[in-house]
């Protein structure tokens, strides 16, 4: 998703990963030309050797979703995938819509054009715990860091069920981590704060696989040096998080957001979690251009990043009852907007 610049270089890289042991490949019929880079070059390594993994959008018509698998095979130039997985069950709305469409699933299955059906999700807590409570799905995709732990009861909910657990882009979606701030890169050392994100992670024996996302074959090298450390944290990681949480704590003292989500709904469909979370990021840690990354996807994004921005508060003081740490929000809200607004950004599927 994040190397769709250059073919050359998309090429250059997925090689290195490969022949570097890599073993799993993520795509999307949504990311760009990413399938049809990958179909030719696939055919220099042994297929039974790669675990294949895309996804394709939730819809309510059957036709349309199985059109969508098969064109994902044809430019891939692969008979089967290893994992297929609807990609996005962010709504009720897409839930509903998929839960009419086994018939066609299960044909596919059978027909052998994949092998084990999971979702990748961008959606509310509730939403993802219902879907991962339904056993349709062997593996579920979404988002935890630790910068992010808000679906940390999702995690435990697919572990209980035995479902693969995929984590969607630490490095980027986690932070940024290929480009961190020099605060954060001070309070890691002697780590990197990507190293170490990566540590938190496959630490957790829970955890399946995840996402590295470079654009270059410069980003594999950390990664990689990381692959077979598995083992739990040591002390000594373990006593630099611990000092993430202590500096955040410090440095937001009584305006930290703590993430309990009391204070949604928002009769203005304002994102105050996530707002305020970024805004945690940006105080404590020097995070603004990710915040400013995240921030601009509001109101720009749909479904994949839900909620209106901060300056849309008017004030009307339904949230503030219903935070037990009784944040001053609305102020809150419009300083984020005044340090994250940055500029507008495409996205990846538009003109």
């Amino acid at each position: 998703m994040r190397g769709l610049g250059d073919r050359q270089q998309f090429v250059a890289t997925v090689a290195k990963g490969l022949g570097a042991g890599i073993n799993h490949i993520e795509t999307a019929a949504a990311y760009g030309e990413s399938e049809t880079y990958l179909g030719p070059l696939l055919k220099s390594f042994n297929r039974e050797e790669i675990n294949l993994t895309s996804k394709v959008c939730p819809t309510e018509n059957p036709e349309q979703l199985i059109q969508g698998l098969d064109r994902s095979l044809q430019r891939l130039q692969v008979d089967y995938l290893d994992c297929f997985a609807i990609h996005g069950i962010n709504t009720p709305q897409h839930w509903q819509w998929v839960q009419k469409l086994w018939p066609v699933i299960d044909k596919a299955r059978q027909q052998g054009k994949f092998k084990h059906l999971g979702f990748s999700t961008h959606g509310s807590l509730p939403l993802v715990q219902e879907v991962i409570a339904s056993g349709k799905f062997a593996f579920v995709n979404l988002h935890y860091y630790w910068f992010n732990q808000h679906l940390a009861p999702a995690i435990a909910s697919a572990h209980q069920r035995d479902m693969g657990i995929f984590i969607i882009s630490p490095a980027d979606k986690g932070g940024q981590l290929y480009t961190p701030p020099r605060t954060l890169q001070n309070l890691c050392l002697p780590f990197t704060p990507l190293g170490l994100t990566y540590r938190f992670l496959l630490s957790d024996p829970r955890i399946t696989t995840l996402s590295i996302g470079p654009a270059i074959p410069e980003e594999l090298d950390e990664p990689l040096s990381l692959g077979d450390r598995l083992e739990p944290l040591s002390e000594q990681e373990q006593a630099i998080l611990e000092n993430l949480r202590h500096h955040q704590h410090q440095a937001l003292g009584t305006a930290a957001c703590h993430q309990c989500y009391q204070c949604l709904p928002c009769p203005e469909e304002i994102n105050i979690p996530e707002i305020l979370r970024l805004r945690n990021l940006a105080v404590a840690f020097d995070m603004e251009n990710f915040g400013q990354y995240r921030y601009q996807m509001l109101e720009n994004a749909g479904h994949w990043f839900p909620g209106r921005k901060g300056d849309r508060c008017t004030d009307c003081g339904d949230c503030l009852p219903r935070c037990p740490h009784n944040l001053a929000i609305p102020d809150l809200l419009r300083d984020t907007h005044q340090r994250l607004r940055g500029k507008s950004r495409r996205r990846l599927w538009q003109d």
